[in-house]
């Protein structure tokens, strides 16, 4: 069997397997067992043995670790004190709450590296909230889950590590990176907001003095320290990215502990399960689709994609749209990780032929899977959201199509300006990022 039909049965066995409702994870697994009766070479020791090397990876521990540091900060408290400094900085615009949405999940964002956190912390608190003061249900659910996805875009993100990790790509690099995207998208949201408010009358509060401005930012400035210390650290290279999510879980212990004392050592156990639970999830998404992966390669997938893509001519331009659009259907359907995994190494030999920047390459990936988080039927922090604001996923549907569409606009910006991004890494990291 050639590439093209080895791909039809890989790509074909995994979709009927996720449209019978199987897990992804074992879908990508159970997908890979048709290729033992392909080639005698291909047997369950060998995929093991794949699966396990993509474990043996120093900068995966980064995972469980920034997985650990957002529940501690959530349990901590943190996500009031961001609400807070949020509602003083903009809750004076018209629609204030939904301004405030925005804010504090980009600031979240460069604490927690995970948008579920972001998702499940902040709308527990803004949802309900936002629905008393007016706002319809389908608005409250649709900001609070669109504004999540700044958590994988905004450094320190997740995705970035295993990016980074999975594709030698510098994660320091890609860090800075994410900060232009990571920003336009909130200015997106928040001109979304502002138009909803004028056209439905949502309320604003009064304007922050000074002195309540101060003594927010004071309340909020050991959390804001956390992206500081993290990307900080990895680009000066005072640590690596995994000892940089040690660091991270160490200083949110510490504030929770001892700062804020608003975690107790009864609870650490039931943070710890929870991490490790959704930890496990993950990494094991990441074995099986790296088997997936090698499958892949083993069978020059790749290469003759990279022949035919080629044949098309679609320069660089061209190819950054179609890799947006590859990653922006992927991820309605599986998570963001093993996307990036099995569809971003097969897309990799592809941009570097055109010339594309890796780094800029990653961005685009990482921007279009983030929509995935809110676009059924995968839709993760949309599910979340529309399980706190106790309405139908659908019901929030159209809300959140109107604040993808300026979000499509600012990665159309990314995909044709790449120096837009590339500016800060360069500026801040010029031996390294060319």
């Amino acid at each position: 069997m050639g590439p093209a039909e080895v791909a039809t049965l890989l790509f074909g066995t995994f979709g009927v397997l996720v449209f019978l409702r199987v897990p992804v994870a074992f879908a990508l697994g159970l997908a890979v067992v048709p290729v033992f009766f392909i080639d005698d070479r291909l047997t369950p020791v060998l995929l093991m043995r794949e699966m396990f090397k993509s474990y043996n990876a120093f900068v995966l521990l980064a995972v469980p670790f920034f997985l650990l540091a957002a529940n501690l900060m959530n349990s901590a408290g943190i996500t009031d004190r961001l609400i807070r400094l949020a509602r003083a900085l903009v809750g004076h615009l018209p629609g204030g709450l939904g301004h405030v949405n925005v804010v504090v999940s980009m600031l979240f964002a460069g604490i927690s590296g995970s948008s579920t956190a972001d998702a499940a912390g902040i709308g527990s608190l803004l949802i309900p909230q936002m629905k008393k003061e007016g706002y319809s249900s389908s608005f409250a659910v649709a900001i609070t889950a669109c504004s999540s996805v700044m958590g994988v875009i905004i450094p320190p993100s997740i995705l970035m590590v295993v990016w980074g990790g999975l594709m030698s790509v510098s994660i320091g690099g890609l860090f800075l990176a994410g900060v232009v995207p990571g920003v336009l998208v909130a200015l997106s949201q928040m001109i979304t907001v502002y138009l909803y408010a004028k056209k439905y009358g949502y309320p604003l509060h009064d304007r922050s003095t000074f002195r309540e401005l101060m003594s927010a930012t004071a309340g909020a400035s050991l959390a804001l320290m956390t992206p500081i210390i993290i990307v900080g650290g990895i680009v000066g290279g005072f640590f690596t990215p995994t000892e940089a999510s040690v660091v991270a879980v160490l200083y949110s212990l510490v504030l929770g502990l001892f700062v804020y004392r608003s975690i107790t050592f009864r609870q650490l156990p039931h943070v710890l399960y929870d991490s490790a639970r959704f930890a496990a999830i993950t990494l094991f998404c990441i074995g099986t689709a790296s088997a997936f992966g090698w499958c892949l390669a083993y069978f020059k997938i790749p290469a003759a994609l990279v022949s035919q893509i080629d044949a098309l001519g679609l320069g660089l331009i061209g190819t950054g749209i179609m890799c947006a659009l590859a990653f922006l259907l992927i991820g309605m359907f599986i998570d963001a990780i093993p996307a990036i995994i099995i569809l971003g190494t097969v897309l990799f030999p592809v941009t570097q032929h055109v010339g594309m920047h890796p780094i800029h390459f990653a961005i685009i990936g990482v921007l279009s899977l983030a929509f995935g988080l809110v676009t059924p039927p995968y839709g993760l922090c949309l599910l979340i959201a529309a399980s706190i604001g106790k309405i139908r996923l659908l019901d929030a549907l159209r809300d959140v199509i109107v604040i993808l569409m300026p979000m499509v606009v600012v990665l159309l910006i990314i995909i044709l300006l790449p120096d837009l991004i590339l500016a800060l890494p360069r500026w801040v990291m010029p031996a390294f990022i060319q």
